[in-house]
């Protein structure tokens, strides 16, 4: 996909005019944080659930070495095959090599190949790729990248889908009935029956890799990755090498809290483990199974500032809950990965001057932290990418804050032209107390109205309650 983190400005202001998209974030905004608040208040041990998982994936990643090593070893006595590859490019190539003589390969929803741009390399070589989750199928029809981690078509309403479907589904009857969603729903599922049966390639993500079996987990409420993995005489599970857990057991672990801060499920509908190629005396199942296993820029993570975040197990929690996500949804961003989660990742694997505002693109509330199943500390992450570009000089309003620093610096000037603006604030303000548009402050007045200061400045109203006389007035 194209990356337009660089023009991130732009994009924010498209996202804020468009009403279809604004609406959808509210809907977003009343779903999943809702229903995960209750499927957390309906388990009392879920704090104590995040904290063993963040327990299992600090100990993996302090050894993640060892663990990919057994789980490789355990992969290849079973049959299958495992793929090293140090970037995207090497992925995709790997993967292209695999699909050669494929007419027509299946995918499930999978972020990692998002990253690595797989569709687009697999039709530049006439290779068909077809996504199978209803998400990712309804967004590749009208050539968008997702915008949500768990929920990739969410910035849409189902008018816009029903007509995606009847641009791309003209073989269909013309006055067909799109209206209801189990329709549309229908439809996705009648046009994708066919290419299940007909692919010669699978390829899917893996929400973990257990290392003492050998297995990789995925996780739907769809079905359609089961389908994907083993219909196809070729299964492809593309990863990164952070997804790596040490036994079932965590994985078991892992799993009760991923499903709860994602979509406030107890259990996803379909939670499949697949363990190698096909055996002798197996009913179904591929005759070959692939591991391609991507760095990326990872391991360059590991021991750093951002360890942590390679925590992550893509749950979306962190961009239900940020209120710049929910007023500029996820294509803003520019990449695949958006959100608090986004605006640290994607600095680390594109490069921070390709995404020099994402650090920035966000209250620090610290919602993000407080929902994240792993605790991912991701307030303290985007202060770090901040304080790495004041360093490097690429800072935006470095004069305003050199301008704030040397009035700090000087309290009686401090507090001399905190009042002057205070009153002239006030005054702006008039009889309705709140500005409507303010010089130098667009990007705020243009959406909504700014209140007006409600008297004196905090420090004037302080001494002259207690009586104190202000010091070192100009």
């Amino acid at each position: 996909m194209e990356v337009t983190s660089d023009r991130f400005t732009d994009n924010v202001q498209d996202a804020l005019a468009d009403a279809n998209l604004r609406a959808a974030l509210e809907r977003l905004a009343k779903g999943f944080p809702a229903m995960r608040r209750a499927a957390v208040d309906r388990m009392p041990e879920f704090e104590g659930l995040r904290d063993e998982a963040l327990e299992i994936k600090n100990h993996t990643l302090a050894n993640l070495d060892f663990y990919l090593e057994q789980a490789v070893a355990r992969i290849e006595a079973l049959g299958g095959t495992v793929h090293w590859c140090r970037d995207a490019a090497e992925a995709r190539e790997v993967v292209l090599a695999i699909c050669r003589g494929a007419r027509t390969v299946t995918k499930s929803k999978s972020m990692v190949t998002e990253e690595i741009a797989l569709n687009d390399h697999l039709e530049k070589n006439g290779i068909e790729p077809v996504e199978t989750d209803l998400g990712e199928y309804i967004i590749q029809l009208r050539g968008e990248p997702p915008s949500h981690i768990i929920a990739p078509a969410v910035h849409l309403s189902k008018e816009q889908v029903a007509e995606t479907f009847r641009d791309h589904h003209t073989e269909l009857p013309a006055d067909r009935l799109l209206v209801e969603p189990r329709e549309i729903l229908d439809e996705a599922r009648a046009m994708l029956r066919q290419r299940f049966v007909s692919a010669d390639v699978g390829i899917t993500g893996a929400n973990m890799l257990i290392a003492e079996t050998g297995s990789i987990v995925v996780v739907t409420n769809e079905g359609n990755a089961d389908l994907t993995m083993t219909l196809p005489r070729v299964h492809i599970a593309v990863t990164g090498i952070e997804k790596v857990v040490p036994t079932l057991e965590d994985a078991a672990t892992v799993l009760r809290v991923l499903a709860r801060s994602a979509t406030g499920q107890e259990q996803s509908v379909y939670t499949t483990l697949a363990t190698g190629p096909k055996r002798a005396d197996d009913p179904d199942g591929p005759d070959e199974f692939h591991l391609v296993l991507l760095d990326n820029g990872r391991s360059a993570m590991l021991g750093g500032p951002f360890h942590e975040a390679l925590r992550c197990i893509r749950c979306g929690a962190c961009l239900n809950h940020c209120p710049v996500y929910g007023a500029i949804g996820g294509h803003a961003y520019g990449w695949v990965y958006s959100g608090p989660i986004g605006a640290v990742l994607t600095p680390n694997l594109i490069g921070l001057e390709r995404a020099s505002d994402l650090p920035n693109a966000s209250t620090l509330c610290g919602k993000c932290e407080e929902v994240c199943p792993m605790r991912i500390p991701l307030p303290r992450m985007l202060r770090h990418w901040r304080e790495h570009q004041a360093m490097v000089g690429v800072t935006r309003g470095r004069l305003a804050l050199a301008l704030w620093a040397f009035a700090a610096k000087r309290p009686g000037l401090y507090r001399w032209t905190s009042g002057q603006a205070v009153r002239l604030l006030t005054a702006l303000g008039g009889d309705r107390g709140r500005i409507r548009r303010l010089p130098f402050a667009g990007g705020w007045t243009a959406s909504r109205d700014l209140p007006a200061p409600q008297g004196r400045t905090f420090m004037d109203q302080y001494l002259s309650r207690s009586g104190d006389q202000p010091r070192g007035q100009p």
